[in-house]
């Protein structure tokens, strides 16, 4: 049976998985909608991360409970929801954060363009546009059947708006999630009416786990492509995780029931910004 959360927040009594709980921006994205009132599956591969983090927000009055899946995996999905079901006995929101780049699809400039490492890509495309789809697959239509009305937010990027070297397959899967969450958000609606939404958030730059190679060197300074981007950037910084929060809130919140098939841009003006 699910338990009231003690603290009044605009999320208050809804149930929310996150995928890709235990990264650096999914960290940030579970800790700001716990603190809104919500209770949190955090859905990762790093059994320690996301039970560390589950045990934190419990130990400050909150809801959260390790899930531990890969997006890839549909069996590991479907124990997942179940376990978040029993727990709190419905599902109200899917956050789709998991995704990110791999070292073997990053294209240096001096590489050749017809000698591309298929592998590598066909990797990080899965990773970023079937793993938005399947857990969509697996928790959207559970939101329909345990709490009627959703929501559900997409992990977009600037890369998917503007056109940037070296990560081919990124960018590639990043377009390919704006295209899925405008058809996906039309035909959730020809099925379910205004029910369930899905949305994305498109994020700029962001210091991660994924991206640390191609934005810092050894010794801890900003990479050429860093200082660029940062030029490339009204706000002059990289943006800070928690700084995402704001727009996923209201997109999982009633706030926005009127909000379908739309992408937000978090990105300090860089894609407003013709450099000159």
């Amino acid at each position: 049976m699910y338990i009231k959360y003690k603290k009044v927040g605009i999320l208050n009594n809804k149930v929310i998985v996150v995928t890709g709980g235990t990264g650096v921006i999914g960290g940030a994205l579970v800790e700001a909608l716990a603190k809104e009132g919500a209770a949190i599956g955090i859905l990762g591969r790093n059994v320690a991360t996301a039970t560390e983090r589950a045990e934190k927000i419990t130990q400050s009055g909150g809801l959260a409970i390790p899930l531990i899946a890969d997006v890839l995996n549909e069996s590991q999905l479907v124990a997942a929801r179940d376990k978040l079901i029993n727990a709190y006995g419905k599902i109200d929101g899917l956050v789709n954060a998991a995704g990110g780049n791999l070292p073997k699809a990053i294209v240096q400039s001096n590489e050749d363009v017809f000698e591309l490492n298929i592998e590598a890509l066909e990797s990080v495309m899965r990773l970023n546009v079937v793993g938005t789809i399947l857990p969509t697959q697996i928790f959207g239509k559970s939101i329909f059947d345990t709490a009627t009305i959703g929501s559900i937010v997409n992990i977009s990027s600037v890369a998917a708006q503007h056109p940037l070297t070296k990560v081919l397959g990124y960018s590639i899967a990043k377009t390919a999630i704006e295209g899925y969450t405008k058809w996906f958000a039309v035909e959730l609606a020809n099925r379910y009416g205004d029910a369930i939404r899905m949305n994305a958030i498109a994020p700029g730059f962001f210091l991660t786990e994924q991206n640390k190679t191609l934005l810092k060197n050894e010794d801890g300074s900003f990479t050429q492509r860093a200082q660029n981007i940062i030029h490339q950037t009204p706000f002059k910084r990289f943006g800070n995780p928690n700084e995402l929060a704001g727009a996923l809130i209201w997109l999982l919140s009633d706030e926005s029931k009127f909000v379908t098939g739309t992408t937000i841009t978090i990105d300090g003006g860089f894609t407003s910004f013709a450099g000159v």
